[in-house]
């Protein structure tokens, strides 16, 4: 049978044309592309077959304001270098592709007023639910996304009261202070990024000052660094430590970024890592164990918490009940950038 030959259209095609290929009626061409049940898997086919072929694109701008559908997901997050986020936007994105879902991102740079204004540009372009990061939002955020009437959830971090995907950050912080002062530890210092309007940063750093306060030692000033993002930050970040007198002999620092950055000014320095000084990072980065020594870190499942995200806000947008909040603890991965610390000379 010879191949059929398609005459190009002169216009862009429409839903009659697709109708008129697939030999069905435009109705039906209209529930098929609306996603909704009821039509005949050939005829599903035929018109899915007709629509690639006259390259049919539907107006996604007015099905949505028939249906109030816009199969589209927003999300926002501080820092789109961030691995974590990498992370979780791709696990994220293929669960909501999955369900016929596209996703819409934005960075908001750890500014307030940028993810508010991000979340609003997104909103009023029309996406049907959003995910956002931590518990620390403008004032304004959740009141506009309840105007919209549009499911929303937070991802890593808890919340007593909102939809969340998330881990105690002060917990995963806290084990890693207490895995140091078992090892024999006694000055332990931080090095994070920036803590204002970041309850993730601000968390972790609090759950190191009562681990050490717990085991009767304490977090001194001087050994409490806050820095930019980034392994220049981390050089930038021991660089201070040092300036404030007798350096401690172990470091937890906020990123792997930035446990790389004082790993290198130690190195610098002529500290020997892990024999001066100990380091742990946070999030596992995948160049995490192919440092030397390999880095000890606090392994956040970012994969996990997008997969999570993804099928709680999936339920909630197909009206399917689903739980407020989901835990998935980080994880202490233990290698070889911490040992005990050196024994002084003649003990």
């Amino acid at each position: 049978m010879p191949e059929e030959i398609l005459e190009p259209l002169s216009r862009s095609p429409v839903a009659r044309d697709v109708a008129h290929r697939a030999g069905v009626s435009t109705a039906t061409v209209s529930r098929v592309l609306n996603g909704s049940a009821g039509v005949r898997a050939d005829k599903r086919a035929a018109v899915m077959r007709a629509a690639q072929d006259l390259g049919f694109v539907a107006n996604g701008a007015a099905r949505a304001l028939s249906t109030r559908r816009f199969m589209a997901v927003g999300a926002v997050v501080p820092n789109i270098e961030n691995e974590a986020f990498v992370r979780v936007l791709s696990s994220f994105q293929e669960r909501l592709r999955q369900a016929g879902y596209t996703l819409v991102a934005a960075n908001a740079g750890y500014d307030l007023e940028d993810e508010l204004r991000e979340a609003t540009f997104l909103l009023e372009r029309g996406v049907d639910g959003l995910m956002l990061v931590g518990d620390i939002h403008h004032p304004d955020l959740h009141a506009r996304i309840a105007r919209h009437g549009i499911p929303m959830v937070q991802t890593f971090s808890l919340s007593r009261e909102r939809p969340c995907v998330g881990f105690d950050n002060a917990a995963s912080a806290a084990r890693a202070a207490n895995y140091l002062v078992d090892l024999g530890h006694r000055r332990i210092g931080v090095i994070s990024g920036l803590r204002k309007d970041n309850d993730r940063g601000g968390a972790r750093v609090t759950g190191i000052a009562q681990a050490l306060e717990a085991r009767g030692l304490r977090l001194a000033p001087e050994h409490d660094i806050e820095i930019s993002y980034g392994i220049g930050g981390g050089r930038d970040g021991f660089r201070q430590m040092l300036a404030g007198g007798p350096p401690p002999t172990a470091i937890i620092c906020g990123t792997d970024q930035i446990a790389f950055g004082a790993m290198i000014e130690a190195r610098a320095r002529g500290l020997d890592v892990p024999g001066d000084l100990s380091v742990i990072g946070h999030n596992d980065s995948d160049f995490a164990p192919f440092l030397d020594p390999a880095l000890t870190t606090i392994r956040i499942h970012s994969a996990e918490i997008g997969h999570a995200a993804g099928d709680h806000l999936i339920a909630r947008m197909q009206g399917r009940p689903v739980v407020r909040l989901t835990q998935i603890d980080a994880e202490l991965i233990l290698r070889g950038s911490t040992a005990p610390p050196r024994k002084p000379n003649g003990a």
